[in-house]
């Protein structure tokens, strides 16, 4: 086989859902092939295409039901990064599946009305248990796993989040993903940066609303991936840090209108 049909090849295993058995993909074959479709990246951020998607939702529902079959019993009996794979993948489905149920729409917190939270809105099964977006990810993600590169994983379908990753989370991949998703989003200089002159570390927001997750604080997790590039870690642990406003915008592949 060349170079060019190995290529090919590899791009289409990667964008084909796996078929197996009875069993619970955990290449998680289906949503990947929906990222694979809908998803554009734009250097460390992302876009999705969620006109298209309404428009054909077909496989994006099949993974959703993969999904909400598995019971409690079948993934307690999982490895850690099986769990964790499948919890981050499901935030982030049934989040592209919220969307386009409200599509169009041009902020996530536009849905649920005055009085209404749309990470709180009960609108899917998982493990048993009538659930909402907000019970994955702080009921689940980040007080049983307590690995803060979730924040970079789950996305909440705005601007100001890290990209959708255009890939399905894996098991066999987990670490390396993850890692990869948190220096994609501290490198982004649309949503984090240093001012040397300043001394003064610019972060998102994510690091306010989280710092207890990020030990020993923001300020000592971020500094020896932004040292690499910018000075030396030690020297960013005294600056200051300001955190940015987020963008709540839609991560829409089109400008919706209200």
């Amino acid at each position: 086989m060349n170079s060019t049909s190995l290529i090919l090849a590899t791009i289409l295993t990667f964008c084909h859902p796996g078929f197996g058995s009875e069993e619970f993909d955990h290449s998680h074959g289906i949503w990947n092939k929906v990222l694979c479709q809908f998803v554009v990246t734009k250097g460390a951020a992302s876009q999705v295409h969620y006109a298209k998607l309404k428009s054909n939702p077909g496989e994006l529902n099949h993974y959703l039901a993969t999904l909400s079959k598995v019971d409690k019993k079948s993934f307690d009996s999982w490895s850690k990064n099986q769990q964790m794979a499948f919890l981050i993948n499901a935030y982030n489905a049934f989040t592209v599946k919220l969307i386009i149920d409200n599509y169009p729409v041009t902020s996530i917190k536009k849905i649920g009305g005055w009085f209404g939270s749309p990470w709180k809105k009960k609108f899917f099964k998982l493990l048993d248990e009538d659930s909402f977006l907000d019970r994955i990810e702080h009921e689940q993600l980040r007080p049983i796993y307590k690995d803060p590169r979730v924040h970079f994983a789950v996305n909440c379908a705005s601007i100001g989040c890290p990209r959708l990753r255009p890939e399905a989370y894996r098991a066999d991949q987990l670490d390396q993903q993850l890692d990869d998703q948190a220096k994609l989003f501290l490198l982004d200089t649309e949503r984090n940066y240093v001012d040397l002159k300043g001394q003064t570390l610019h972060l998102s927001k994510i690091f306010d609303w989280f710092k207890e997750d990020f030990k020993p604080s923001p300020l000592d997790y971020v500094a020896p991936i932004l040292g690499g590039v910018s000075a030396q870690a030690d020297q960013l642990r005294r600056y200051k840090v300001k955190f940015l406003d987020y963008d709540w915008n839609l991560n829409d592949s089109v400008q919706s209108k209200p």
